[in-house]
């Protein structure tokens, strides 16, 4: 009944539609998925923007962290008379190390808690058990991710030495915090749930165990809105100077919120640059398709137009046909992004410790996606439609006559060197040259977004086997509580068990170039170092210097540097001095970014002659376990890291983290390529279905006829190769910008490998879709193909 109520056209339509369903389908997919990375990448983006605003409002997340040596609780009051100070408190910032049977020791962090009532900043979310009893000094809570990383719960207790003493400590719960969605250990740059551990004591327990009594070590402030937050800083460093201030800092530099930070950066890195290139190739291969489908109704245009329709109508109906593919592919689209969206959204929620995190499509972006798509198929239906309107109907109606090649050169050696269904392959691709030039660039293209995506996961790769079989190559760092005298490096030495030792001295400083600034640090190195190295684009070691500093390309690029410049180096440690360092060479780093001085240099330079701040180590295999439990014993030593257990941290945070949506673009774009290359044997099929059933009547094998369209559409493929190779290699450069960022940093390399597997798999979608229309020319009904254009 509902059909019957529609017009001539519109019945046309839905039987149109529902004929070529599996072609509509593919097309709606190539729709789909450039609108699902749009709804997606945007919607995590915004979802993360506000949870992590929404996080730091409801549990005060400090806006300045002021590290003090030590400082009397009634300094307090004058901070908070500093001009735009709107909440201050002072805190004991401890450091631990827990002990956990056959693990390496573990650095923790130990953070005190007000006695009777809740922090006025940085508040805590817990998640099970209870608040710490404030009268008992053996009672922690402890992080949350750190205790599911150990199966660890309320009620447990666990052994941590504390300033030199060890004691048994009670879990009575388990908390989340803003200041720690990324849990990293100091000097490294991979977060580790298992390595880092933090616990929350009375303030008077930790008074007593670090003596501290009516004083603190850290003061957290609370800005008001619109305050200057530098001028904040700078009255801070001044009042807390004479107690043996360390610096304070915003918390653009705090740690968590910087991997945070750096993360969301990532992300919207990613989506300002992969949708629209996706968008873009969506778009275009839509046009392409869209005006091949059209020309392949030439018959049905012109038996419309011989029927009285004008051409405002006929247009009108193709672009209902369109509207409604392009419709469908947005929907699909958009419930797919918000369907995987709100996946990564309840995993990101537990990957990065967030109380609460809701995914939010923005329906802008959706209109937007939605809009592109629309006027792309649109494009193609206008092309079409143009070719074919200057036609009479009885001329549309008809095939288009095909170009006399009798009197061509070269036709007798043609005859002599191929059969008949060959030449036929040959004409046909050779009398449109239009029409095959769009398919290969369809091809090709879509090859190349393929090839991008393919590089981009061999780069991730890269970046992991570079930087933890190349650059690193130690077995364990350690780390010391504090700058210690080389002395220690010999104690090192002499253990049984380590083969093999290399001091290092890492120093927190500002690093500035006019305008231009970076809080990190400068890592003082031996000068020629076997286990932890400096190495060039060509992954060869470079020699550490003495006159002068070498900075990763990364950094040099942030402070805008190049060899020959000066580095101003603001130190933030011991007596704070401000050194101008020249910048010798660049190297190359994919974890971080750093500035490598020689050692001894560094020391000189800081008038601190002999001090180091860890070492890299080898250690014998089969003695592991005891030299563990021996660093373990050091009170010296604040942490091991196992360069295994930093790789699988980093190999996580790739799969897990940071770099798991490069997995989702790999799909859309395999999804993509499969629905062009299909699109592009259908329409072939719909082109020459009129040639390929007279071939029948005339006497030719099914064999020989699917010859005639498979073989254009093999060579169609084999020379859509290599413009996906060139499309592929500028989409590689672009994608592999999109998702580097501070934390790593994607080579900007083509791997030829990449690029193969993703030819070979263009080859074998063509085969598959290939067999599909092989199945169509088996079936082809010969007088009703003949009578499609009478």
């Amino acid at each position: 009944m509902a059909l019957a109520a529609l017009s001539s056209l519109d019945k046309k339509l839905v039987r149109d539609l529902w004929r070529i369903k599996g072609q509509a389908l593919a097309i709606a997919a190539v729709v789909a998925v450039g609108i699902l990375t749009f709804v997606l990448l945007d919607g995590s983006v915004r979802s993360m923007e506000a949870s992590k605003r929404a996080y730091y409002e409801r549990y005060r997340f400090a806006d300045v962290f002021a590290p003090v040596k030590r400082a009397p609780n009634h300094i307090l009051k004058d901070i908070a008379k500093i001009p735009g100070v709107a909440t201050v408190e002072g805190r004991i910032n401890g450091g631990a190390i827990i002990d956990m049977p056959g693990l390496p020791a573990i650095r923790t962090m130990v953070l005190s808690l007000p006695m009777f009532d809740r922090p006025k900043l940085n508040d805590i979310y817990l998640t099970a058990g209870r608040l710490i009893n404030a009268t008992r000094d053996d009672e922690v809570i402890l992080l949350e991710g750190f205790a599911a990383a150990h199966q660890l719960e309320p009620g447990d207790t666990i052994k941590a030495t504390m300033n030199g003493a060890q004691r048994t400590y009670i879990i009575v719960g388990l908390a989340q915090s803003p200041e720690f969605v990324f849990t990293v250990a100091p000097g490294e740059l991979v977060p580790d749930d298992a390595r880092l551990a933090v616990m929350w004591m009375s303030v008077e327990a930790l008074e007593a165990a670090f003596d501290l009594d009516g004083a603190f070590n850290e003061a957290l402030i609370g800005t008001a809105r619109n305050a200057t937050i530098p001028a904040i800083i700078d009255r801070l460093d001044m009042i807390l100077a004479q107690y043996g201030s360390f610096g304070a800092y915003d918390r653009a530099d705090q740690i968590s919120n910087w991997f945070l930070t750096e993360e969301l950066v990532g992300r919207a890195g990613s989506a300002k640059t992969v949708p629209p290139i996706f968008l873009a190739v969506a778009a275009f291969l839509l046009t392409i398709v869209i005006t091949r489908m059209i020309q392949a109704e030439r018959g049905e245009i012109g038996l419309m137009m011989a029927f009285g329709y004008s051409q405002a109508e006929i247009s009108g109906h193709y672009f209902k046909f369109i509207l409604i593919i392009a419709i469908v592919g947005g929907v699909m689209g958009c419930l797919s992004g918000v369907w995987i969206g709100d996946g990564m959204a309840e995993y990101d929620k537990e990957f990065y410790k967030l109380p609460f995190l809701q995914f939010e499509a923005n329906i802008d972006t959706i209109l937007i996606g939605l809009g592109i798509s629309t006027l792309a198929a649109s494009t193609g239906l206008l092309v079409a439609l143009r070719q074919i309107s200057g036609l009479t109907p009885a001329v549309a109606m008809s095939p288009p006559a095909p170009p006399d090649y009798s009197k061509s050169g070269g036709g007798q050696w043609v005859k002599r060197a191929l059969d008949q269904p060959s030449r036929m392959v040959l004409r046909g691709i050779l009398r449109r040259p239009a029409r095959t030039g769009a398919a290969c660039l369809a091809v090709g293209v879509a090859m190349g977004l393929s090839a991008s995506m393919q590089n981009l996961m061999t780069g991730f790769n890269f970046i992991l086997d570079a930087n933890f079989s190349v650059v690193s190559r130690a077995d364990a760092t350690v780390v010391f509580i504090e700058p210690l005298s080389d002395k220690t490096i010999y104690e090192l030495r002499r253990m049984d068990g380590i083969t093999r030792v290399e001091p290092f001295r890492d120093v927190s400083a500002k690093l500035r170039n006019g305008l231009y600034e970076y809080r990190g640090g400068v890592s003082g190195m031996i000068a020629a170092p076997a286990l932890n190295r400096a190495v060039n684009a060509d992954l060869e070691t470079i020699q550490i210097r003495e006159d002068g500093v070498i900075l990763s390309k990364p950094l040099a690029e942030i402070l805008s540097l190049k060899p020959g410049d000066d580095l101003t180096v603001e130190v933030r440690e011991g007596r704070r001095p401000t050194l101008t360092l020249p910048v010798v060479e660049l190297a190359e780093t994919f974890l971080g970014s750093t500035v490598y001085f020689e050692m001894n240099a560094l020391n000189t330079a800081l008038k601190e002659q002999g001090r180091v701040s860890g070492a890299h180590i080898q250690i014998d295999p089969e003695k592991s376990a005891e030299v563990n439990d021996r660093l373990k014993k050091m009170p010296a030593v604040a942490g091991v890291t196992l360069n295994a257990q930093a790789r699988e941290s980093f190999e996580r945070l790739m799969n897990e983290g940071a770099g798991a949506m490069r997995f989702i673009m790999a799909m859309v774009a395999v999804i993509i390529t499969v629905g062009v290359v299909y699109n592009s044997a259908r329409i072939a099929f719909a082109e020459r279905e009129h040639d390929l059933a007279s071939l029948r009547v005339m006497g030719f094998t099914r064999r020989e006829t699917s010859f005639v369209l498979l073989g254009e559409l093999a060579i169609v493929t084999i020379a859509a190769l290599p413009i996906g190779a060139g499309v592929g290699f500028y989409l590689a450069h672009l994608v592999s910008s999109a998702f580097s960022t501070e934390m790593y940093t994607i080579p900007a390399t083509v791997y030829p490998r990449s690029f193969g597997e993703a030819g070979l798999f263009v080859v074998l979608a063509a085969m598959g879709s290939g067999w599909l229309v092989q199945r169509d020319v088996n079936k082809l009904d010969m007088v009703s193909a003949l009578k499609t254009r009478e």
